[in-house]
């Protein structure tokens, strides 16, 4: 069963009173452990909606929050298009938003969703099985030059051109369509095995986040939801790499905005709408006793933001 990453940290720092109500988005609800601790503080005038592309992770989230007071909407989508489905479904100004953008355990776990190479599966990697492309058929569209680009990029391989000329070979013999045969190839071409990290990591992430569009989503979430925050409200979330913690930080940044001396005297904020202030000054990480409990929440990171008056 998944393990929701540092849950106390997150649902405190999104500044839920308890029992005072409130308005909130889980924009990746997964197994709804945060939507669930929401909704329990909260208390039973507390709305929630509750976004994710997995139906497998609908149905989960929808049995677990049964059993908790408050008023949950739950929809099949993406955070990306996190305006249109809070607008469309009454929470166009919320109280908080919340992004837990890992791969949940029952995907990893899943032979047949093809997101793990420790179990051997069809190489799908797609959280929303009933459409879209494969990391399979990807993995046979891309020439050379794109699929080096895409491990290097989303990845941040440094062999990524090794990689990718090692599978356009290897294809050529026959269809990498399971993620055993293509951490095969990966492990070949790098002739290296062991070592903390599996070889084929890097290569995994990056066809997941591509497959999944998960850095064009992320953009669109996090700038649409700070417009969906209401005055004072907190938009927290929880990345797992450092090229979606990077993006994060980033744009957080961009809306914190900084005060600019003028010539004439005085200063003039620059920054992008809306504003808001940092509640993080660094990013969050989990404790020991979670790791140990938890391995998978070792890289995680929580940063969080509110919106200014």
């Amino acid at each position: 069963m998944h393990v929701s990453v540092m849950l106390k940290e997150a649902v405190d720092l999104l500044a839920v009173t308890p029992g005072g109500n409130g308005c909130f988005i889980d924009g990746t609800v997964g197994g709804a452990g945060h939507a669930a601790e929401i909704l329990r503080r909260a208390g039973p005038g507390g709305r929630l909606l509750g976004i994710d592309r997995d139906t497998e992770a609908l149905e989960r989230s929808r049995l677990r929050l049964a059993e908790v007071p408050g008023e949950v909407c739950l929809v099949h989508g993406t955070h990306g298009d996190i305006r249109r489905l809070a607008v469309g479904n009454g929470f166009g100004s919320v109280d908080g938003i919340l992004l837990d953008l890992g791969v949940s355990s029952e995907q990893l776990d899943s032979p047949e969703r093809g997101f793990s190479f420790l179990h051997d599966g069809p190489l799908d990697m797609r959280q929303n099985v009933m459409q879209g492309e494969t990391a399979a058929e990807l993995l046979a569209r891309l020439d050379e030059r794109e699929l080096a680009e895409m491990f290097r990029r989303l990845g941040e391989e440094p062999q990524a051109r090794r990689i990718a000329k090692a599978v356009v070979h290897e294809r050529s013999r026959g269809a990498i369509a399971t993620t055993g045969r293509l951490a095969e190839v990966v492990c070949a071409a790098l002739g290296r095995k062991g070592g903390p990290r599996h070889p084929a990591t890097r290569v995994f992430q990056a066809l997941r986040m591509a497959v999944n569009r998960e850095l064009e989503d992320l953009g669109r979430a996090l700038e649409d939801g700070l417009a969906l925050l209401r005055p004072g409200g907190r938009m927290a979330v929880i990345t797992f790499e450092s090229l979606t913690d990077r993006l994060v930080k980033q744009r957080f940044a961009a809306h914190v905005g900084r005060w600019r001396s003028l010539q004439q005297g005085g200063e003039a904020w620059e920054g992008e709408l809306p504003a808001v202030a940092p509640v993080t000054r660094k990013a969050v990480t989990p404790g020991d006793e979670e790791i140990a409990g938890n391995p998978r929440a070792r890289s995680a990171k929580l940063r969080v933001v509110a919106r200014k008056e």
